[in-house]
């Protein structure tokens, strides 16, 4: 019976070894250079403007679910969750909406929903507009939730914790960022606190002896200001007109203020007998500032109202050849003959117009 020595059998053992060790190195290099693959491959199947929804309570599993759901191939659980513990990942996706545009990685895609670098939209306040554009504007944003659908302006007021405000004029002229699953209110909200803002700062650093006693008397006369010109120089000569006015107790007879209290009866033209017509609004029949803002301005017809154009002119009126400009006069006489040049540059244009 033949017997192998210790030294027979411990050289065996040995070469076993080094060969379970080579094996598990280029196992190991094959699966890393796989790996390595994997976190920096495109992911097939996203076509341009995808975009992935990672709701509240998703997993790493569920999002890949939803990625396979519309035709992407995402590959190995293993390889993501290896990966998502790599890079901090794991257990961290941000809910939100992602782009996906074609070339994005499993690196790519993972970095992104850990930092939550969600997409962002954008709304635009426009100045000059009152609450119904406002809110005629939100219901037409898509995938943005309204909330407010069914509110009418106290309820929404209500909602928005400011109960005891008009909603006019309190959101500012501004463009304002939003995301999936945010609400018209989200946006209201921004809205109404930056108008705080702004008038506050408008407030603190208004000019002396301005005949307002109020911030929301500031945000009335504002309002005005903003419907009366889009002109951005001419803003402060209006502003210095109607405090002028307000500061002999001459009514400020605006137009747009006749217009605001027509409500839905206006119909785009302002007659003479809207003038005599009695409303809250109506400055031709009523002493001082409306009751309450008559439309949304813009920082720049704050900043008009705080700080008015000197001079002595206490009327304007449009000068009539398209250009939006006004003419400033000081006496009733002038003014009378600027509206009359007013006229007839309207009548020659009106004219001039083919049937």
């Amino acid at each position: 019976m033949s017997r192998r020595s210790p030294r027979a059998s411990g050289g065996a053992l040995k070469r076993i070894l080094w060969l379970l060790l080579i094996a598990a190195i280029v196992a190991g290099a094959w699966t890393w250079q796989r790996y390595q693959g994997f976190a920096n491959a495109p992911l097939v199947g996203i076509e341009a403007g995808d975009h992935l929804l990672v709701a509240r309570g998703d997993s790493l599993d569920s999002v890949l679910r939803k990625l396979q759901a519309e035709g992407v191939r995402t590959g190995e659980l293993l390889q993501w969750k290896l990966l998502a513990r790599k890079l901090g990942a794991a257990g961290k996706l941000q809910v939100g909406e992602y782009a996906l545009e074609p070339g994005i990685d499993p690196e790519q895609l993972l970095l992104a929903m850990r930092d939550g670098k969600v997409v962002r939209r954008k709304f635009t306040i426009v100045e000059g507009w009152n609450i119904r554009d406002l809110r005629a504007a939100l219901a037409k944003v898509e995938l943005l939730e309204h909330a407010s659908r069914d509110m009418d302006d106290a309820a929404l007021m209500r909602a928005l914790d400011h109960a005891d405000q008009h909603p006019e004029g309190r959101f500012l002229p501004e463009t304002y960022a939003w995301v999936r699953g945010d609400s018209d209110l989200d946006v209201l909200r921004r809205a109404w606190q930056a108008m705080d803002k702004a008038l506050d700062a408008a407030w603190t650093s208004r000019a002396d002896g301005l005949p307002l006693n109020s911030k929301d008397e500031l945000l009335t006369l504002a309002s005005i200001i903003e419907k009366e010109t889009g002109i951005a120089e001419e803003r402060p000569a209006i502003a210095g007109v109607f405090e002028r006015r307000m500061k002999v107790g001459m009514r400020l007879q605006t137009d747009p203020t006749v217009i605001y209290g027509m409500g839905s009866a206006y119909a785009g033209n302002i007659r003479r007998s809207d003038l005599t017509t009695d409303t809250p609004y109506n400055t031709y029949t009523r002493d001082g500032l409306p009751p309450t803002p008559i439309a949304m301005p813009g920082a720049a017809a704050l900043r008009a109202a705080t700080h008015p154009a000197d001079g002595d002119a206490l009327y304007f009126v449009a000068v009539g050849d398209g250009s939006g400009h006004h003419v400033f006069t000081r006496s009733l006489a002038e003014h009378q003959v600027a509206v009359r040049d007013y006229l007839q540059r309207y009548r020659a244009q009106q004219q001039a117009v083919p049937k």
